[in-house]
């Protein structure tokens, strides 16, 4: 008895979808499945059907690898401390700007945290860690040692000059996290005040060459703001 058996002819598309495919990943290794699929469908004119091609696709383990995203840990940003008396904590900060001739020059600003009073501005061309202790003295001259003294992580404020002083004062030095400018916020407002309200109006050259400039030549404008919400 004579009898015939159907035969799928498919192996030999498979064959050219799979040897397609190959070429497509090869010559353009930043395609994937969909833009692999529309060249043939679209440009080349193949009538493939899309599960077909994906299967294919698959077999062949062309799939491009998603590189998994690096999570960023982020740490939790310390709350700013709220003082209940003077010298209780003071925030010291550098400010830059520049004068109409383009020389830069620096602005050292030291305030209490609990009135937001200005202690002490030093403004010249160079602020090394030196000045910054003597403006410290000075300052703890006539209004005493605070039990602490907030800044953020430049070289001025970690260097072995200044922490020694504080460890031979008795004054905790409170470094605030890298990147998070809010925890040092009494000091940021003030550094504000300074810029807009002061240095955009006027060019203090006489201030940088003038050695008794101090914290009483600071602008007053910040202390009728001082309560205003940071």
């Amino acid at each position: 008895r004579a009898g015939a058996r159907y035969r799928a002819r498919v192996g030999r598309e498979n064959a050219e979808i799979a040897d397609k495919l190959i070429q497509l990943t090869y010559n353009q290794r930043n395609w994937g499945f969909g833009l692999c699929f529309l060249y043939l469908r679209n440009v080349k004119g193949y009538r493939w059907n899309h599960k077909r091609v994906y299967r294919i696709y698959r077999e062949l383990e062309l799939n491009l690898r998603i590189k998994p995203r690096k999570r960023i840990v982020r740490e939790k940003p310390e709350p700013l401390a709220v003082p209940e008396a003077t010298n209780q904590c003071w925030s010291m900060d550098f400010m830059h700007d520049q004068l109409a001739d383009g020389r830069s020059f620096r602005v050292f600003n030291l305030i209490d945290d609990f009135n937001r009073e200005a202690l002490s501005m030093e403004i010249d061309f160079s602020l090394p860690a030196e000045r910054v202790v003597r403006a410290l003295d000075q300052v703890i001259e006539w209004r005493g040692k605070p039990q602490a003294i907030r800044s953020d992580n430049g070289p001025e404020f970690i260097s072995a000059k200044l922490t020694g002083w504080a460890e031979k004062q008795g004054i905790r030095l409170e470094y605030i996290q890298p990147g998070n400018p809010q925890q040092n916020a009494y000091v940021e407002r003030y550094n504000r005040t300074v810029r807009y309200d002061w240095l955009g109006h006027s060019q203090p050259y006489h201030l940088i060459d003038s050695p008794r400039f101090g914290a009483s030549d600071a602008p007053t404008v910040y202390e009728t703001r001082g309560d205003s919400k940071l």
